[in-house]
């Protein structure tokens, strides 16, 4: 099964899984019987996972300070897989992601074309929501590291979800044939792979260099859609010129700036409160005011013995200020009133590189007999 497409309920031997400990430390495991993930807060047993509905809460005793440590096992998302995956390159996170594919229109009948893998990241999003990924690697050892990931976690199955191809597109283009180092198993008639792609992303130091090889492998009768995703703004101006020369149109280049939100709970303060702790402030001043004066007082009059025996009265400790220092109060303390806010980061921290979009038809010549066709189905209904 592919991990990434298909849906379980239990947690079995031999599963992908991801172990949450804190929202930004998630650990990809195989679940086996005979193993322990190991943390700093504990060692949490495969064999307690095994059997447990997805999403479930595993929970220890630790040693020592006889307290509780917990984790969560998930089942694998291309968004959460993105944040644990381990990096052979730099990738591309979920808010660039899922605008690409947003703006590109991927969608079941889409036929893609990824240069180049790198960690895989952008390749499980992929996978999971188009018809087909061709996905190129030009570096050997990535390309056999990407092939023996994707072919664990199920994308290059029975029904061929990814080919996985090494190639430096930017020199060789883009066909794929059966002298190629590729993952598809070509048959014995079969000369060369029909692609046939109507969205191409390129995730290439050069992609001005890939983008003359395109003509021969994307479709010739839809629009097709074209993002570069470039680091500087040189890189840019560089891919713009060969996509005008290459016949490419709607030329755009995009900048993703994304917060993260938290909720959050806020205590709810009151006048009464407010009042209260004005009182307390002015008392607390009033007392210090009259210290101060007595220890003056009395260094005035040469009465350095009743100076020195003067001692700080004792005051009431402060109680808990809803506005400020005071005794701590644990978020959500049933005594207090709460309500929910939402927290923002205060930098901005998504924003990778510049996506520059085009498109392009091949073929605009108009069908007559096809359109008749459409218009009579359109008027039957």
């Amino acid at each position: 099964m592919s991990y990434f497409s298909e849906y379980k309920d239990l947690i079995e031997e031999g599963d992908l899984a991801l172990v949450w400990i804190s929202r930004d430390n998630i650990k990809p495991i195989t679940i086996d019987a005979k193993e322990t993930f190991n943390t700093r807060y504990g060692s949490f047993p495969h064999t307690q996972m095994i059997g447990k509905p997805y999403g479930s809460q595993i929970a220890i005793r630790t040693k020592g300070s006889n307290k509780f440590a917990f984790i969560h096992v998930l089942q694998p998302t291309p968004e959460l897989w993105t944040t644990s995956l381990p990096h052979r390159t730099q990738i591309v996170y979920t808010p660039d992601s899922s605008y690409i594919m947003q703006r590109m229109n991927c969608g079941p009948t889409t036929r893609v074309i990824e240069a180049g893998t790198g960690s895989g990241s952008f390749s499980h999003a992929f996978a999971r929501s188009v018809s087909h990924l061709f996905s190129y690697e030009f570096h050997e050892v990535r390309y056999q590291q990407a092939l023996k990931e994707f072919e664990h976690h199920g994308l290059i199955n029975r029904d061929k979800t990814v080919t996985l191809t090494q190639r430096d597109v930017c020199a060789n283009g883009f066909a794929i044939r059966p002298d190629d180092i590729t993952s598809h198993k070509f048959g014995e008639i079969e000369e060369q792979l029909s692609i046939n792609a109507n969205a191409i992303f390129l995730d290439l130091p050069a992609p001005w260099d890939a983008i003359p090889h395109l003509e021969g492998v994307i479709s010739k009768d839809e629009k097709v859609s074209l993002c570069c995703f470039s680091p500087c703004i040189e890189q840019v101006d560089k891919t713009i010129e060969a996509m005008e020369k290459e016949g490419w149109t709607e030329i755009q280049m995009v900048g993703i700036q994304g917060k993260q939100y938290e909720s959050r709970r806020q205590m709810i303060r009151t006048l009464d409160d407010a009042i209260e702790r004005l009182r307390d402030v002015k008392k607390r001043k009033s007392d210090g005011m009259e210290r101060r004066k007595r220890l003056c007082d009395s260094v005035l009059n040469d009465d350095e013995t009743k100076a020195t025996d003067e001692k700080r009265p004792q005051t009431e400790k402060t109680r808990f200020n809803p506005f400020g220092k005071g005794s701590r109060v644990k978020e959500g303390d049933i005594n207090y009133k709460w309500k929910e806010v939402t927290k923002v980061e205060s930098e901005v921290k998504s924003h990778t590189s510049y996506l520059t979009f085009a498109s392009k038809i091949i073929n605009k010549d108009r069908n007559e007999r096809t359109v008749k066709t459409l218009l009579e189905e359109l008027e039957k209904k």
